[in-house]
């Protein structure tokens, strides 16, 4: 079972209840942190003083205040936390639900558990933190488990690129059909535009046209 473990969750029932699951594992060394930079500095000088965490449990959301912050999400502090102690243990304790968010944490931050914040879920982060404390096994919330097995073969080209950029910049449906056709770029008809901005709707989980382009900025893909 871990010995010592860091908890980066900002909200105080939230953090009360991870820390009751600790005590519950007889887990006594734990610290918290509301703020991601602080939870990396924690981080980083356990690892100076030869006593590192052997676990991070970490939300992905973090409210913003006054202060000015170098990492402000979750999937940020992960990632350098990764970087900076390949071998420590990392659980995503959130409600975020849409999978490529959830398999791009395993793929690419290589978490090694994602827990759904929900009706099931403090039994659900015991059950996480046991499993992956004994073994290299992964867990994650049944509920998400798809974002796993998905098997998609949806890739994203040039055109949708295009199409994405043309909608951050306020240029309408009808407009950027127009700029496909004059500048030769296929397909161009209104059914083929209309039926790639569906499918990237559907891959991205978007509720509509502005939260595809947020979702899609966010990410760094226009």
């Amino acid at each position: 079972m871990f010995k010592k473990v860091i908890i980066a969750e900002d909200l105080d029932a939230m953090n009360l209840g991870i820390q009751q699951v600790l005590k519950d594992l007889n887990i006594a060394d734990f610290q918290h942190s509301k703020f991601c930079d602080e939870a990396f500095l924690k981080i980083r000088a356990a690892i100076n003083q030869n006593e590192p965490y052997d676990l991070l449990i970490s939300d992905l959301s973090f409210k913003t205040d006054h202060r000015k912050s170098d990492i402000t999400s979750g999937d940020e502090l992960v990632q350098k936390v990764r970087e900076l102690q390949p071998d420590i243990k990392i659980i995503a304790y959130s409600v975020e639900d849409k999978s490529y968010r959830i398999k791009s944490l395993f793929e690419d931050a290589e978490i090694d558990a994602f827990v759904l914040k929900g009706l099931n879920s403090i039994e659900e982060l015991k059950k996480a933190i046991s499993i992956i404390s004994t073994s290299d096994q992964k867990f994650i919330s049944p509920e998400v488990a798809s974002a796993l097995l998905e098997k998609n073969n949806f890739e994203i080209d040039d055109v949708d690129i295009k199409i994405l950029k043309y909608l951050s910049a306020g240029t309408s449906q009808d407009e950027i059909i127009e700029i496909f056709k004059s500048s030769d770029i296929k397909p161009n008809s209104k059914s083929a535009v209309e039926k790639r901005l569906s499918k990237l709707k559907d891959f991205f989980k978007a509720n509509n046209t502005v939260h595809l382009v947020s979702i899609t900025k966010d990410m760094g893909i226009i």
